[in-house]
């Protein structure tokens, strides 16, 4: 499993109105094209870019920048976050 759960704090709230993005947790031995493709079929989007670091916590966080028309907050809503 590529994505393990919604990362959500006040920086990916704010992140998430502000730049249209969510964050996930994600499976350390996962690429960014692998990430893109199973946000975008998860979640019915499309994903302009992904974005990963590795937290203090060693795990590995992506930053998931969606497309215009995709609203962040809309699966947000979806996932149960707001």
């Amino acid at each position: 499993m590529i994505i393990k759960y919604p990362f959500i704090t006040e920086k990916a709230t704010l992140s998430l109105d502000k730049n249209n993005t969510l964050q996930f947790m994600v499976d350390m031995r996962a690429t960014k094209p692998q990430i893109k493709k199973a946000i975008e079929e998860m979640y019915n989007v499309k994903v302009v870019k992904v974005t990963t670091q590795i937290t203090a916590r060693g795990g590995k966080k992506a930053v998931v920048t969606l497309s215009p028309e995709n609203r962040a907050e809309e699966i947000a809503s979806r996932l149960g976050v707001f």
